[in-house]
């Protein structure tokens, strides 16, 4: 009878510690916009083994109290489990209780202790025999290498879960193997490697898709939905996390239906299907038995309601929020929560004020969210998470600027980010180096606040610098709204420069300030491509002004909160600058309308009045300078929705800018080994679909593509073509692949869009993402393409920074010059602009600018195409030699 009751406790404790460590991906405190789905193994129900004693008992309390994440209480009731197990001599219990009590530690962020209970355990099971004990050891690991992955030991936790999969392995425990796998993609995302992650929960779900359903199956389609989120893949997302969905719901398991439909509503989220997601959000709080995944679909709902101003549901959500607050155990992630939360009252006192909701702005209060903060930071102190509290710090400091009460802002600001820093959280920190700089800025400390903005934008170099040593490394941490969260950073930076002047120019100054417009474009492309880009070989555009060609000059545009800066650099002369005191509202609304009124070849008379004010903030102070420099060439640097305008259209009242100038474009300051194309042998593979593929119905049919072809032909340039069914992805990177072509021209429809899923060009299959643009146009092993044609794309409607997915696919084709439409035109006077430019660049002794140039002010006097909507559309991005 003993040994019987000693074989059931095993079986118990073996159980609980099954229940408590199967972990696909631990619940991680974030600091995100909008709280992001654990893809968590949950803790099941099973049916209770016979108590054999009160240790027994107080560890089945233990898993009933972790199962309610009443996590404080847990560690209470395991703590006393672990006394008795102490006195009875029982190592075996001892260890595993002790596992589990590192566990429940865990979830309070109490990671010193955490760390002591796991080692103990440990250390007493490796004084066992390993080789009967195979599970419970493995198990232990597995709370190991989670406690290793919250602490920022991400390495140490792949390797921990490495080994508990060959003890899984030797122990014959296929759902071992299975979980070991699930936490490896777990470590990997913590990392950053997205991609691996990937395909090892790709692999995975490939394993279980003959099996039965189980938890395993479910969590690591989540998992995989997740990460495949983050990514971008936002379709297979979706379809992996629909049949996570199916399978929850087929195992009647409502904590897996729950995080399944969060892990959906923030799909439809990143979709900006906010009705979908806000239903999702509203499912999951029905379904969830997790207090934290509800209060999580409830702060993600408010903050869609939140952006779309709805105040009377907004007022309605805060009550059910608080009150679930208020019932949240103590845990790292409650103090999230609580952060969250005060960061919504904040925008919403902000948001109901501007609309003058006087009724509903009474009921919110500063002193509100200044308490909620208050009690995040005690919370955290309790726990001794440093990070939890830095955030907190951040947030009541971000208060306190709010009010104008700068010493008290600037006090916790500090303290936020000596904490930060020590715990080695650059999102953090980054963000608190922001914070400090705006604080001592608005005290007028101008050397203080640039020296604090300097530290914030090395901090995001810093996480940029990851992405470039490891390629498929995405920093989920820096996958915030970019244009709330960093874009902000770099601009007030610019600002805060440029205004330390006092009116003296300083060439110094100006440099840094252009710069750092430099680096926030880079940022703005890796946050769209999620992935570092632009790590060749380049050189700057400077040397190759005053060296290389010296009649360009260069001018960087940059949009400012009240004023338009523009930084000019004329051929053998410093940087020079001017002010345009105009509010970026003001300088966007009139370039959304210019935009819209350019496609309209009805509209001339109003694109030219438009026009005609760009160019004065543009190129009107500096037009006799230009004149006495004998430049023929501008290169533009643009900036936000400058990017989505054509330069040539620009106006000064009599001729148009490309009557006067070639023109060309940057993506930043520097060019990849910039070499003319006069002195080369002209070899081009041309591509082209006289008809969309099924299910593109929007994009017309491309009939004078054979004329356009003909046009190239005739030109004096070398060519092979493929043309409809022949069209194909893999047909074309296996041309490029086997000749040497300098260039690529391709006579299909295409969209650039601000969304790199909404970013294609078209084939004969359907649709060729822009990301795939670096393996297609890069076949040819170190040949770079010399010139990239895209002479059908347009620019997606109503998207204002639709350009970027422009200086995407410049970039990401690695083609040294880019040249493409921003909308679409008439495709007979695209056959017209194509031979003209071929004749022109094959007749020698030209740069591409200019043979764009003049390809253009062919159809500028042609009596059919004279309005900007016609010649205006083509843009020439990179070398311009």
């Amino acid at each position: 009878m003993a040994k019987t009751t000693r074989i059931f406790l095993r079986l118990s404790l073996y159980f609980l510690v099954a229940l408590l460590c199967i972990v696909g991906s631990p619940v991680l405190a974030k600091v995100p916009g909008s709280i992001n789905s654990s893809s968590q193994l949950p803790i099941n129900s099973l049916t209770s083994l016979p108590v054999a004693t009160d240790a027994a008992s107080l560890l089945q309390q233990g898993k009933v109290l972790y199962s309610t994440e009443n996590f404080a209480k847990a560690v209470e009731v395991l703590q006393q489990a672990v006394q008795i197990y102490k006195q009875q001599g029982d190592s075996l219990a001892l260890a595993a209780t002790l596992s589990n009590l590192s566990l429940a530690y865990q979830q309070l962020g109490a990671w010193n202790q955490a760390q002591q209970a796991i080692t103990e355990s440990l250390n007493l099971l490796k004084t066992q025999d390993k080789n009967q004990n195979l599970q419970l050891f493995a198990q232990s690991l597995d709370i190991q290498g989670r406690l290793q992955l919250a602490m920022g030991q991400s390495e140490a936790a792949l390797a921990t879960w490495q080994e508990t999969e060959k003890i899984y392995k030797q122990a014959n425990s296929q759902s071992g193997v299975v979980r070991s796998l699930i936490n490896q993609a777990q470590a990997w995302r913590t990392q950053g490697f997205y991609p691996r992650a990937v395909k090892t929960l790709d692999r995975i779900s490939q394993t279980l898709k003959s099996q039965p359903d189980s938890i395993e199956k479910t969590v690591s389609l989540r998992s995989l939905g997740d990460a495949l989120l983050v990514l971008g893949d936002l379709k297979k997302s979706r379809r992996a996390l629909e049949e996570s969905l199916i399978i929850a719901q087929n195992l009647q398991s409502r904590a897996d239906i729950g995080a399944s439909l969060f892990s959906l509503g923030n799909n439809a989220r990143r979709q900006h299907q906010k009705e979908q997601a806000i239903a999702y959000y509203e499912q999951t709080i029905a379904v969830s038995p997790s207090p934290l995944t509800k209060i999580q679909a409830q702060l993600n709902h408010l903050g869609l309601l939140i952006e779309d101003r709805q105040w009377a549901k907004v007022q309605t959500l805060l009550p059910p929020i608080e009150s679930q607050l208020k019932q949240l155990p103590l845990s790292r992630a409650s103090i999230y929560a609580h952060v969250n939360y005060s960061q919504s009252l904040a925008k919403v006192k902000s948001g109901v004020l501007q609309a003058s909701s006087q009724s509903f702005y009474s009921g919110l209060s500063t002193k509100d969210s200044a308490k909620l903060l208050a009690r995040a930071i005690e919370q955290s102190r309790s726990l001794g998470d440093k990070r939890a509290e830095a955030y907190a710090l951040k947030s009541l400091g971000g208060l306190y600027e709010e009010t104008r009460q700068w010493p008290e802002a600037q006090d916790l600001t500090r303290q936020g980010l000596a904490l930060a820093q020590s715990s080695n959280a650059p999102e953090i920190t980054y963000s608190l180096e922001w914070q400090l700089g705006r604080l001592l800025w608005a005290q007028k400390n101008i050397n203080g606040a640039i020296t604090a903005y300097d530290a914030a934008v090395d901090t995001l170099k810093s996480l940029r610098r990851d992405l470039v040593v490891n390629k498929d490394v995405v920093n989920q941490e820096v996958q915030f709204n970019f244009r709330d969260s960093v874009e902000p950073v770099y601009r007030q930076s610019v600002e805060l420069l440029l205004q330390s002047q006092q009116g003296k120019p300083n060439e110094k100054i100006l440099e840094k300030a252009r710069e750092r417009i430099e680096a926030l474009q880079l940022a703005e492309l890796d946050d769209f491509f999620r992935e570092a880009c632009l790590q060749d070989k380049k050189v700057t555009l400077d040397r190759v002004v005053d060296k290389d060609n010296s009649k360009a000059a260069i001018l960087y545009p940059i949009i400012l909160r009240d004023e338009l800066q523009v930084i000019v650099k004329i051929p053998k002369q410093p940087l020079q600058n001017y002010t345009n005191k105009i509010s970026q509202a003001e300088v966007e609304k009139l370039l959304v309308e210019l935009r819209r009124n350019l496609v309209n070849p009805t509209a001339t008379k109003i694109v030219q009045t438009q026009s005609q004010q760009v160019y004065n903030w543009l190129l009107k102070p500096i037009e006799s300078q230009l004149q006495k420099s004998d430049v023929d060439t501008l290169v533009f640097v643009l900036d936000g929705p400058l990017r989505n305008l054509p330069m040539a259209a620009l106006y000064d009242g009599k001729q148009y800018l490309v009557e006067k100038y070639a023109i060309a474009l940057s993506v930043g300051l520097q060019l990849l080994d910039p070499k003319p194309l006069v002195k080369q042998q002209l070899r081009a593979l041309t591509a082209g679909l006289t008809q969309p593929p099924p299910g593109f119905p929007k994009f017309a049919p491309l009939l004078a593509i054979k004329s356009e072809f003909e046009g190239i032909s005739k030109a004096g340039v070398t060519t092979t073509s493929l043309l409809d069914g022949d069209f194909k992805k893999k047909n074309l990177e296996s041309k490029i692949g086997a000749a040497s072509f300098n260039i690529v021209h391709l006579a299909t429809h295409g969209q650039f869009s601000s969304r790199l899923e909404d970013t294609f060009i078209l084939d004969f299959d359907g649709q060729i993402n822009v990301k795939d643009f670096d393996t297609l146009f890069r076949s040819q092993g170190k040949t770079v393409v010399e010139l990239l044609v895209l002479s059908a794309c347009q620019t997606a409607t109503g998207d204002s920074r639709a350009a970027l997915g422009l200086a995407g696919a410049a970039v990401r084709a690695g083609a040294r010059s880019t040249i493409a439409s921003l909308w679409q035109i008439d495709d007979q006077s695209t056959a017209m602009f194509v031979s003209a430019f071929y004749r022109e660049l094959k007749s020698g002794k030209i740069t591409k600018a200019e043979a764009v140039h003049r390809a253009q002010l062919k159809l500028l006097k042609h009596p059919n195409y004279r309005a900007p909507s016609f010649w205006s559309a083509y843009v020439l991005i990179g070398n311009w030699l």
